[in-house]
């Protein structure tokens, strides 16, 4: 499905741990790291999708997790020219995203990132809050940085931390 403008509908999900850091998932056979996200079918609500999502990329149920709260609206990126497919019908351009900030209930080990014959992630790490911001792919940037800056207080409702200008004060850590 892509509306008229050619957005697909989409929602991206920001899973955080008790300690305020996020899930980061490495695409398969890439070293690409991204937020779990996924397309919206015609037949079900941003929150559907969310939780189909949630178990198709890395396997978690909605027992094992808590909705903290959403964007208010969609958030928009659109995709370089190169990954544009000219000959598809209706014509996609990029993502328009809710966003959905989460909290896992449940433990790591309920973490599956083969929960499905078609996982599309072969590692995850937690990382600090604004580490994303350095390491996804530049045309994904701002989405990410609108959902963070509009979440944060959600997470962090004493302040957020500061988001670091440089990349190599940002921590990270692998639990597995």
């Amino acid at each position: 499905m892509v509306d008229p403008d050619g957005y697909r509908p989409n929602v991206g999900i920001i899973l955080s741990n008790r300690e305020g850091e996020l899930l980061w998932a490495r695409r398969l056979g890439q070293n690409a790291w991204q937020f779990p996200q996924g397309g919206i079918r015609t037949d079900e609500t941003p929150e559907e999708a969310l939780y189909r999502e949630l178990h198709e990329e890395v396997g978690l149920s909605p027992l094992h997790v808590e909705i903290i709260g959403a964007t208010r609206g969609w958030l928009r990126y659109r995709l370089p020219d190169r990954y544009i497919r000219r000959h598809s019908r209706p014509l996609c351009i990029g993502q328009k995203q809710v966003w959905f900030l989460l909290r896992l209930l449940g433990e790591e080990g309920d973490v599956r990132l083969n929960a499905t014959d078609h996982p599309e992630f072969d590692d995850w790490r937690w990382v600090d809050y604004w580490r994303p911001l350095h390491e996804v792919v530049p045309f994904k940037r701002g989405v990410y940085k609108r959902a963070l800056r509009e979440l944060a207080p959600l997470l962090f409702p004493g302040g957020a931390p500061p988001a670091p200008r440089n990349r190599h004060r940002l921590g990270s850590q692998s639990r597995r």
